[in-house]
Parts: C-alpha cells; structure tokens; sequence
C-alpha cells in the first residue's frame, strides 16, 4: 500500500536567528514531519545553533552556503564539531572561504577555519531538507560563486536582496552588473515568494519588486565590476 502524499511546504518551518557582531541572518529550515534541518550560512554563535537544532527535536542534514563572507561562514567549524554534515557551497565563492580566518582577522574576529572538504554547488540543482527540495539558482554580483536557494514559495537570498535594498558591489571580486542581472532573475519569482535575506527582516518579492528603489530603477546599483 502506498503512503499518503503530502505537501512539503507546509511541513517546512524556518527559524530565523540574527547572530555575530554583524547581524548575519542564520536560518533554521526543518521538515517538521521529517524532523530533519539544515543550516544556511551558519555565520556566528555555533551553541546558539545547535542549541535550537536541539529545540525542534531535528537531526542536521547539511549547511548550506548562499556565499561565502566571513560573516556567513564563521560557524561552521562549531557546528559540525558537534554534528558533522557536508557543507555546500559554490565552486566560485571558494577563494572567500578559504580566506574566512584570514578575513575575520581583518575585523577583529577570531574565526575557526571551517573544513576544507565542501560539496560543490551548481545552477539549477535540487536540495534537499527532509523530503522538501529547493532549486539553486546561480546569482553572482555580491560574490562569484553566490547562490539563491528557492522553493516551496521561499527564497532564501543571502545578501543579494534585502528589504528595501541590495547587496554592496563594492567588495573584493563583487561585480554590480552581475548583481544587476542576477537581481532581474530573483525578481522574476512570483510575487508571494517569501525573502528571507543574509540580514534584516524577511520581505516578498512582489513588495520589493514594487517598493525597492534598486528593482524600480529609482536607484542605480554602483560598485565593482
């Protein structure tokens, strides 16, 4: 007899937890029904992390990387010390992790190098949380090898969009017209989509589509490049 289906959507809960001294947006993903989570972009405070893995009673499956700043990745030796998981990340953003210790340096951050092993990362492939599957989509301009993970009416953007803004193309190996088209392809999600960025509050992209001076073309986006 086969098992009833059911709508991996509803079965996601996201838990969002502002952590380090930047503020970085750690999401919490879990398939509650699965009781199985993944962590994107572990940036700061691996107890914290792990202490609310231990909360929703649910086994860590991966992390996953939408860049690799140091801001993004500073916890990632913390938590899989504890729970060891692969890693996921972009062939391209690998020169921003491997400098992660050198560059929390840099701000007065005592960064543990996260492992060295990671999976690589690819336009148009399926991850999975539990039995919830989410698209990658290849989004450079912030950084090379930045990605967007999208599905079950989410999006998680690292520091590509924000409500009300975008991310900064002035660092090393940003590029703004990257960032401009990889902007008009996140845009181009249906308006209910649900944002959940690298910091800041969650938005819609139907409410930034319309609001965002950087998507309207009030504002120009500047930067490298």
């Amino acid at each position: 007899m086969t098992a009833p289906s059911r709508d991996p959507r509803a079965a996601i809960r996201v838990r969002t937890l502002a952590v380090g001294a930047f503020q970085e947006n750690c999401h919490v993903l879990v398939d509650t029904a699965a009781r199985r989570a993944v962590l994107v972009d572990p940036g700061a405070e691996p107890e914290r992390l792990l202490a609310a893995l231990r909360e929703d009673d649910a086994t860590l499956e991966a992390i996953w990387l939408t860049h690799a700043h140091v801001d993004h990745v500073g916890a990632i030796a913390g938590v899989i010390r504890r729970s060891p998981v692969p890693v996921y990340l972009h062939p391209l953003d690998r020169p921003l992790y491997d400098r992660a210790v050198e560059m929390g340096a840099l701000f007065g951050l005592n960064i543990e190098p996260p492992p060295v092993e990671t999976v690589a990362l690819a336009e148009g492939d399926v991850v999975h949380v539990g039995e919830a599957a989410l698209s990658v989509m290849h989004t450079p301009g912030h950084a090379p090898g930045h990605v967007v993970f999208h599905g079950h009416g989410m999006a998680f953007v690292g520091d590509c969009l924000f409500a009300g803004s975008v991310g900064r193309t002035d660092l090393p190996l940003a590029n703004a017209p990257d960032l401009v088209r990889s902007l008009e392809r996140i845009a181009a999600l249906p308006d209910d989509t649900r944002v959940f960025s690298g910091h800041g509050p969650s938005t819609t992209i139907g409410r930034e589509r319309t609001t965002n001076p950087f998507l309207t073309g009030d504002t120009r986006i500047v930067g490298g490049g």
